[in-house]
C-alpha cells in the first residue's frame, strides 16, 4: 500500500486527538472562546492540534503542517490558566509535556504549504462540537497540490455497526474506507447510484456558510425534490461517500470568499475515491497548492457524481 507509514501515523494521531476531544466534552470543558476573527475555539481544538502536530513531528520532522489554530493566541501571561487546562489533557498522552512544549507543538501547525505538507483541522465544526453534535478531527497529506492521503474521526456520527463514532480514511488511487471509531471491520466507501427524482441534500447547520435558497432552487430545477439534512463539519462528505446522501452545495454570493483548505481536503479525497465528484462552482478541480485557502476556487459542489454535470450547467447558465 502506498503511504503505509503515513497512514498508520495519521490514523493513530487522529484517534488520540478524538479521544482528547471527547474527554474535554465529557468534563464539560468544551465552552467556546472567541478568536480575533470572532470564530469559536475550545480547549480541545488546541489540545488536538498539539497531539497531532507532535505525532507528525516525530514521524515526519521535515513535513510542514498547515493547521487552523495559532499558539500565539494563548501565549500571553493572561492566558496562563487556559494553557494549564489544555496541558492537563495533553499530559494524559504525554505526561512529560510542559507549557513550552504545548505552545511549540501547537505552533508547529502554522507551517507553510510546499511540495509536500499536511493540513490539519483539529476540530472541524467547533460550534457543532460545543452543541454536542457533529464534528471532525481531520488530517490530510498534500503533494504537488493534490490530496494524496487523508483521515478524519467523526465521534458523533453513527458507524455501520450502529455504534457511535466513525473513522474515515482514503488513499489517492486506492480507495476510501470507514470503520467504527472504537475499532472494528473496515468497510469500503461507495457513493449511491441515485439519479433522481428525489435526493438527500446536505447543508451546513450554519446557514451563512452558503446560500440555502439558491442551493435548494438548483436542486429543484433538476427535479431532485431534495430532502434537506443539516450537518456540521467534514462529516457531510463522509455521509455522501458512504451512500447516505447525494449532494452538498456550498455556494456563496460573496465573490471574494475562499475556503480554508483544511475544511475540505479530507472530504474531497474520500468522496472522489468513493466514486463521487467534487469541483468548485465553475466545474474546476479544487487546487490545494496555493497556501491555506483555495485561492483558485469559488464555492463547493460535491455529489455522488450522477448529476454533477447538470448541477454545473445550472450554476453556469
Amino acid at each position: 500500500m502506498k503511504y503505509a507509514r503515513e497512514l498508520d501515523t495519521a490514523l493513530a494521531a487522529v484517534r488520540t486527538a478524538a479521544r482528547l476531544c471527547e474527554q474535554v466534552r465529557a468534563d464539560q470543558q468544551s465552552t467556546a472562546m472567541r478568536k480575533p476573527d470572532a470564530s469559536p475555539v475550545t480547549l480541545a481544538d488546541y489540545g488536538a492540534q498539539a497531539i497531532i502536530c507532535q505525532t507528525l513531528a516525530i514521524a515526519f520532522p521535515d513535513n510542514p503542517i498547515v493547521g487552523e489554530e495559532d499558539a500565539r493566541l494563548i501565549s500571553g501571561p493572561e492566558q496562563g490558566s487556559t494553557r494549564r487546562d489544555i496541558l492537563s489533557y495533553v499530559q494524559r498522552q504525554h505526561p512529560e509535556a510542559t507549557e513550552a512544549d504545548l505552545l511549540a507543538w501547537i505552533g508547529r501547525g502554522k507551517g507553510e504549504a510546499g511540495d509536500r505538507f499536511w493540513t490539519l483541522d483539529p476540530i472541524d465544526g467547533t460550534k457543532g462540537y460545543v452543541r454536542g453534535d457533529h464534528y471532525a478531527v481531520a488530517l490530510a497529506l498534500i503533494e504537488d497540490g493534490v490530496v494524496q492521503l487523508g483521515c478524519c474521526a467523526c465521534p458523533a456520527l453513527p458507524a455501520a455497526d450502529g455504534s457511535i463514532g466513525t473513522l474515515f480514511w482514503g488513499i489517492r488511487g486506492e480507495g476510501a474506507w470507514q470503520q467504527p471509531l472504537q475499532g472494528g471491520p473496515d468497510q469500503r466507501l461507495s457513493v449511491s447510484d441515485h439519479h433522481g427524482p428525489t435526493a438527500v441534500m446536505i447543508e451546513s447547520v450554519e446557514l451563512d456558510h452558503g446560500d440555502p435558497q439558491r442551493q435548494q432552487a438548483i436542486a429543484r430545477a433538476l427535479d431532485l425534490n431534495p430532502a434537506i439534512a443539516r450537518m456540521d463539519s467534514l462529516a457531510k462528505y463522509g455521509v455522501i461517500a458512504r451512500g447516505e446522501a447525494d449532494l452538498y452545495l456550498r455556494l456563496t454570493p460573496d465573490p471574494d470568499r475562499r475556503e480554508n483548505i483544511w475544511d475540505h481536503a479530507v472530504g474531497v479525497l474520500l468522496l472522489e475515491e468513493a466514486g463521487g465528484t467534487v469541483t468548485d462552482d465553475r466545474g474546476q478541480a479544487l487546487d490545494f497548492s496555493r497556501g491555506s485557502r483555495l485561492w483558485a476556487n469559488h464555492g463547493i459542489v460535491a455529489s455522488n457524481g450522477r448529476f454533477h454535470a447538470d448541477l454545473l450547467a445550472h450554476l453556469t447558465d
